[in-house]
């Protein structure tokens, strides 16, 4: 074997040992963390923690209605963001050419790197200020402005790694242009699609910043959208940064439930791409 042969052989032997301790020792850690939150969050965990809503200190209480509530902005915001930052994707890979596709470019990144507290006082401006109080939908849209260039990015990505010969192939069967986009192309990405619609919900399910200042919190159950809603994520902060102990344990246990509803989440959608896909 030649010299070179062999330095090539190590050093891929040395890369390939790196990355596979880079990678064990990350997902060791994330072990870790799993591990600790359950330890610390399932000693509180029953059914009535569930459901019930908040209480005063030493009568128990639940996150029921933070539950409820952080589906329901799940909701809103995807049902706002996802067909936004998919249109936008297609758009940018598909049609987008020149300066203004390059200006929908720079928009999107710039979005990406924006904090999200940022957001959320935007959101209070533009929204909550007019409406004069706080609501789910301006918590829905702080989310949906998180959501959309996650997607977009990703849906743009993912499309551009579709063959072109499907391309080719439909338009020369005489299908029209938008035809092939949403008949063959983005089908073909779906996977990937939802990969990266999965991954902005992971990261909004997250956020605490921006609703604090528009959907702000609610000890009891909403049923309206114009109005103040409870979620896990400011109902984790509020119970951590109280100074009574059980309340530090109720943030435990709702911080492992929204880990468990994310980790739902992304197998559900694996599962039904997988099977689709």
């Amino acid at each position: 074997m030649r010299r070179a042969d062999r330095i090539r052989r190590s050093t891929s032997a040395v890369m390939t040992s790196l990355t596979a301790i880079c990678t064990i020792t990350a997902v060791g850690i994330l072990l870790v963390i799993l591990a600790y939150i359950a330890m610390q969050g399932v000693t509180s965990l029953s059914l009535n923690f569930l459901i019930d809503s908040p209480k005063p200190v030493g009568e128990g209480g639940g996150i029921g209605n933070a539950i409820l509530g952080s589906m329901v902005l799940l909701l809103l915001s995807a049902a706002i963001g996802l067909p936004i930052g998919i249109a936008v994707g297609i758009y940018l890979s598909e049609f987008g050419a020149g300066k203004f596709s390059s200006l929908v470019r720079f928009v999107v990144d710039t979005l990406t790197g924006i904090p999200s507290i940022v957001t959320g006082v935007f959101v209070y401006t533009i929204v909550v200020l007019p409406m004069k109080h706080f609501s789910a939908l301006a918590g829905g849209i702080a989310l949906a402005l998180i959501m959309v260039p996650i997607v977009a990015r990703t849906t743009e990505e993912m499309i551009r790694l579709v063959p072109h010969s499907l391309r080719e192939g439909a338009l020369a069967l005489g299908a029209p242009q938008w035809r092939v986009t949403l008949g063959v192309v983005v089908p073909a990405a779906a996977s990937g699609i939802a990969t990266g619609a999965m991954l902005a919900i992971a990261r909004i399910s997250g956020e605490t910043a921006p609703l604090l200042f528009t959907a702000f919190g609610s000890r009891f159950f909403s049923h309206y959208l114009d109005q103040p809603i409870a979620s896990l994520t400011v109902q984790i902060y509020n119970y951590a940064i109280s100074p009574y102990d059980e309340w530090h344990a109720q943030a435990w246990a709702a911080t492992l439930v929204l880990m468990t509803l994310i980790l739902s989440i992304n197998i559900a959608v694996r599962f039904l791409t997988r099977k689709k896909f």
